[in-house]
Parts: structure tokens; C-alpha cells; sequence
């Protein structure tokens, strides 16, 4: 039976150094590659909101408020997508 000794209850680090590397296990991310991520995520939305507006504005059967609400929620991610830019983007001082 294994025993389970007191260095390994306690869990110190050096103990966690030499343990096998958990290829499942999640990787972190620095706040510019998170930036990029949603930055992909918003763009893809923005652009499956532009095909369901020309949808219903081709097909005639779109609610005017509805139509209205869409356009709406889709300028709002173009501003998010505009300031998520903004942040990657450096600035350059002529």
C-alpha cells in the first residue's frame, strides 16, 4: 500500500515542481490574448446579427422594432469591437 508521506500531505512546492505536467489542465492567458479572444467572439456575432438583419429586411416577414432592436445590439458590438482595437493597438508618438 502506498504511504502517503508528510511532505506530500503538506504539498510543497518543490514537490509540485518535479509532479507530471496535466496536459488538460487550462492554460492562462495574459489580459492581450483574453483582449483577442473577444475580440474574435464579437466580431463573429457582429457578423451573424449583419446576416440575420439582411435576412428579415430580404424576406419582408422582419418587425420594424424588431429589425430596429437588431441594428441596435449590432452597433453596440461594433463599439466593443472599436474599443477592444483600441486597447491592442499601441499607441505610436510621432
Amino acid at each position: 500500500m502506498f504511504r502517503k508521506t508528510r511532505a506530500w500531505r503538506l504539498g510543497r512546492p518543490q514537490d509540485k515542481m518535479n509532479a507530471p505536467m496535466d496536459m488538460h489542465a487550462p492554460m492562462e492567458m495574459n489580459h492581450d490574448e483574453v483582449l483577442r479572444v473577444k475580440l474574435g467572439v464579437l466580431r463573429r456575432e457582429h457578423r451573424d446579427l449583419d446576416e440575420a438583419i439582411h435576412a428579415l429586411e430580404v424576406s419582408g416577414r422582419g418587425d420594424q422594432l424588431a429589425l430596429r432592436r437588431l441594428k441596435k445590439h449590432k452597433l453596440g458590438l461594433k463599439d466593443q469591437i472599436a474599443r477592444i482595437e483600441n486597447q491592442l493597438t499601441p499607441d505610436i508618438i510621432a
